[in-house]
């Protein structure tokens, strides 16, 4: 079985610009990844931070998934509701 970051490797090797398009959405993948691992850790549901910020558990879905693009306002209600800091950092 081939591991995951062999597969990028070789995909990446064969196609530069799909390497550019992961890269690209690597920020936004943090982001996900961040409240994701933070949710879990805390034993928070989709369903009961969607209810914390009022929308519906599938917009919380979407957000995760990487489908929908989040607006820096539903970023906000997001670390409101699990009680952190949001922050941004330009490099």
């Amino acid at each position: 079985m081939i591991s995951f970051q062999d597969y990028k490797k070789r995909a990446f090797a064969k196609d530069p610009t799909l390497k550019k398009a992961y890269d690209d959405l690597e920020d936004e993948y943090a982001i996900i990844g961040q409240v994701i691992a933070y949710r879990i850790k805390h034993g928070i549901t989709q369903a009961e931070l969607a209810r914390r910020i009022g929308t519906k558990q599938s917009a919380i879905s979407r957000f995760e998934s990487g489908s929908e693009n989040p607006t820096i306002d539903f970023l906000k209600k997001i670390a409101k509701a699990l009680g952190v800091k949001l922050s941004f950092k330009i490099s």
